[in-house]
């Protein structure tokens, strides 16, 4: 037993060498083990798939109304429970309001009695400077009727009558200005008493609206989204960090959005087109769509058209370009909301007589599309132009249709790697 131990850890240390002297053998695909297909000219049935979010076709932001200070939460609808037009959604602490209103209130009601006691006195005063205004004009012809006798008493008292009349002239034009004097002042005043009264009025309506306003109702009926509290970090954050949905108890910066009602009767799937796929989808193409939560209940739906260009995050690869599509849904479950992940799969046009080859044979290289065409031994890259992409298809233009075309990228595969188009293929090409 031990001899064969022994001859067999011998082999084993040839082996060993005889891999060291003269090399691994290359177990890589040769040139000629690369499958390949030609093209195939024909009709091609286009069909996308592609995947999307349900989204409300009308919502409506509940936010926190204008006040002076921070708002707080005393009353908050659960989230995803349903609310019809004008239910209570939120209420918030109206004490400072209320406050507001009792101080506006009481000078409102002290502006009342000051108008009030003006008035009286301006009624008063005018009474007095009337019978004043009676007496001066009576003293007045009396020292008139003195001066007329003049001529029959001596100088001295002729004299007395002429300085009585001048005075009893001169009292009768004071009293008078005194009079107008006294009715712009009575007027300056109940003016700015009026004012002050508009003033306190005004205040008092708008803490009544306030406070009407710190009860917020449901403008639809629909379903209840709870917003996240965008102050709960304070002046900290980071990307990613997670922050908590406002909840009874949390105080609200005014004009903040705190929840959201979404309308559950008009739905429709948000969703990317990629490029090459955009012109196969129109406004209109039926379309049918099953979502992930209810995986037996299939809907059918229709295309609302392709938009303007998604945005990418910075931290997204350079790929091919994505536009924004939605779908309508024909008749939406009861069960559906926003968030839930949908698969469409839309029914485009057939392309007639078209040259199509298997999608796996499409690559990207220095940012265009290629294919490997075989040139004796060697494949070569040529660039094409691809008029459309089916799930399992790639329709091509003014291709010629008797090249052999590689299924699996020749420069991965004759290098050594594993033989796959994953890292070189074009985006989407693999689905």
């Amino acid at each position: 037993m031990k001899l064969w131990r022994l001859i067999a850890a011998v082999l084993v240390m040839a082996l060993a060498g005889g891999a060291a002297v003269f090399g691994v053998p290359d177990l890589s695909p040769k040139l000629n083990e690369i499958p390949t297909t030609r093209p195939t000219r024909g009709d091609v049935d286009v069909r996308v798939y592609t995947i999307g979010e349900l989204g409300p076709r009308r919502s409506m932001m509940l936010a926190a109304p204008t006040a002076a200070t921070l708002l707080q939460i005393i009353m908050l609808a659960t989230g995803g429970t349903l609310v019809k037009d004008g239910d209570v959604v939120i209420e918030f602490d109206r004490e400072a309001e209320q406050f507001n209103l009792q101080q506006a209130e009481s000078e409102l009601a002290e502006a009342d009695q000051e108008l009030v006691k003006m008035q009286a006195d301006a009624k008063v005063q005018a009474a007095q400077d009337q019978l004043n205004l009676l007496h001066a004009r009576h003293d007045l012809r009396r020292a008139e009727i003195k001066v007329s006798g003049n001529e029959f008493v001596g100088a001295i008292e002729a004299k007395k009558n002429t300085l009585e009349l001048d005075e009893k002239t001169r009292a009768l034009a004071q009293l008078e200005l005194d009079i107008k004097t006294h009715l712009a002042g009575n007027k300056a005043a109940l003016a700015a008493t009026q004012e002050k009264r508009a003033k306190s009025q005004i205040a008092a309506d708008f803490a009544r609206k306030s406070i009407e306003s710190m009860t917020v109702r449901a403008p639809l009926t629909g379903l209840v989204v709870i917003k996240e509290n965008q102050d709960a970090g304070g002046n900290f954050g980071f990307m990613g960090m997670t922050l908590p949905d406002y909840r009874v108890g949390d105080t609200v910066q005014p004009g903040r959005s705190v929840a959201e009602i979404v309308d559950l009767t008009e739905m429709e799937i948000k969703t990317k087109i990629s490029e090459t796929e955009r012109t196969s989808i129109t406004a209109g193409a039926a379309a049918n769509v099953k979502v992930e939560a209810l995986p037996g209940s299939p809907m059918n739906g229709a295309s609302k058209g392709v938009g303007s260009p998604a945005q990418k995050a910075f931290w997204e690869p350079e790929t091919s370009r994505q536009f924004n599509a939605a779908f309508a849904l024909a008749s939406p479950s009861a069960a559906l909301r926003p968030g839930m992940t949908a698969r469409v799969a839309v029914q485009g046009p057939t392309l007639k007589n078209v040259i199509h080859l298997p999608r796996q044979v499409l690559f990207e290289k220095d940012g265009k599309p290629v294919v490997y065409v075989r040139e004796g031994k060697d494949f070569t890259p040529r660039p094409v132009q691809v008029a459309s992409m089916t799930e399992t298809r790639v329709v091509l233009r003014d291709f010629p249709t008797d090249v052999d075309v590689a299924l699996i990228n020749p420069e991965t595969a004759t290098a050594g790697g594993p033989g796959t188009a994953s890292a070189s293929a074009l985006p989407g090409s693999s689905r």
